[in-house]
């Protein structure tokens, strides 16, 4: 019973005792998870090796091939949007529809053969088959104030045309029509796009990680040894390109999927990585990356939807990065992770 004055104390009955100290386990408990949560999230401190970089893939147009570059010892700037080559970035360049809807090598899958080649800090020259080649100078497209609003995967942006001579290429080398399609380009000097629906569940993703016109993070990392272990698996092996990762990694010792357990990653000496979810796959995987065929057995998906499902809506193999530090990287490059 509580009584008046400066004196003044409480009858706790064992209910109220007990209620307190559920309230302060509460209390502690979370701050617990809070600490774990933001000590997870900490950059670390310490780094193991775990492979190299085998090759590096840089696709300047989102589902067509990767920009051949052969000049031996590249170095590509790896920032919060994307990696850049020599004034070139990755997947700022999308083909859509007279609707301004996104069109990939899903639908298309001849697309995966249409080349790029830089001929300057600004420009680009596409090369298709049967197709004179086409120059595009990203300093003369149709410029502001034509924007045009499109989505990737649901998540809407506004984008700028490239012009009515790139449009009709496009159409030709992909309908093999006059018209129909346009190609657009991202104008940001960073990330805009919100994140990709179905990532937002990950604890460790931000805003920033969307990159350009990338289905979920401006990076994605392939273990060769998981893609090794899955040709055991397939009657016809596939070539790693077939999952379109930015970075090929050699590992020292085989250990197939040890991907799947990695939180951070450090590649060469500056550029650092948080893995913020894995890649899950669609029926992009089945094209050939060199023939542009798909398989009629739906393969590689058939067999990784076999043992790789977890509990995705689909398979997965291969993780999506987001960038925590920037920095340069090239073939050849020591891979690190956090070292536990």
């Amino acid at each position: 019973m509580a009584t008046g004055g400066n004196n003044s104390t409480f009858d706790l009955s064992p209910k109220t005792l007990v209620a307190v100290g559920v309230g302060l386990v509460a209390v502690g408990g979370a701050s617990f998870l809070l600490y774990r949560h933001l000590t997870r999230d900490v950059m670390p401190q310490k780094w193991r090796r775990v492979g190299t970089v085998e090759r590096i893939h840089f696709f300047p147009v989102k589902s067509c091939a990767p920009m051949d570059i052969s000049k031996p010892g590249v170095e590509y700037d790896c920032d919060v949007l994307s990696m850049s080559f020599e004034g070139i970035r990755d997947r700022t360049l999308m083909v859509v529809n007279e609707m301004n809807e996104m069109i990939t090598a899903r639908g298309y899958p001849h697309m995966t053969q249409i080349k790029s080649k830089k001929v300057s800090p600004s420009k680009l020259v596409f090369s298709a088959q049967e197709m004179p080649d086409l120059e595009l100078d990203f300093e003369n497209l149709d410029g502001p104030g034509k924007d045009v609003n499109t989505s990737v995967w649901g998540v809407s942006v506004d984008v700028m045309p490239c012009g009515e001579r790139i449009n009709t290429w496009f159409s030709q080398a992909i309908l093999k029509k006059e018209s129909g399609l346009k190609l657009v380009h991202y104008p940001y000097p960073k990330p805009v796009r919100s994140t990709n629906p179905r990532l937002k569940s990950m604890p460790f993703i931000r805003q920033e990680d969307s990159g350009t016109f990338n289905d979920a993070t401006s990076f994605m990392l392939m273990n060769l040894s998981s893609v090794a272990d899955l040709n055991t698996r397939l009657k016809n092996p596939v070539d790693a390109l077939q999952f379109r990762g930015n970075f090929e990694l050699k590992m020292d010792v085989d250990e197939p999927y040890a991907e799947d357990n990695w939180q951070w990653l450090r590649i060469g000496d500056d550029a650092v990585f948080r893995t913020v979810a894995p890649c899950t796959r669609c029926i992009f995987t089945n094209i050939n990356a060199k023939t542009a065929e798909r398989s009629s057995e739906g393969e590689p998906l058939k067999t990784l939807r076999s043992y790789r499902l977890f509990n995705y809506s689909s398979p997965a193999l291969g993780v999506h990065l987001g960038l925590r530090l920037p920095g340069k990287v090239k073939a050849n490059d020591v891979v690190y992770v956090e070292d536990k």
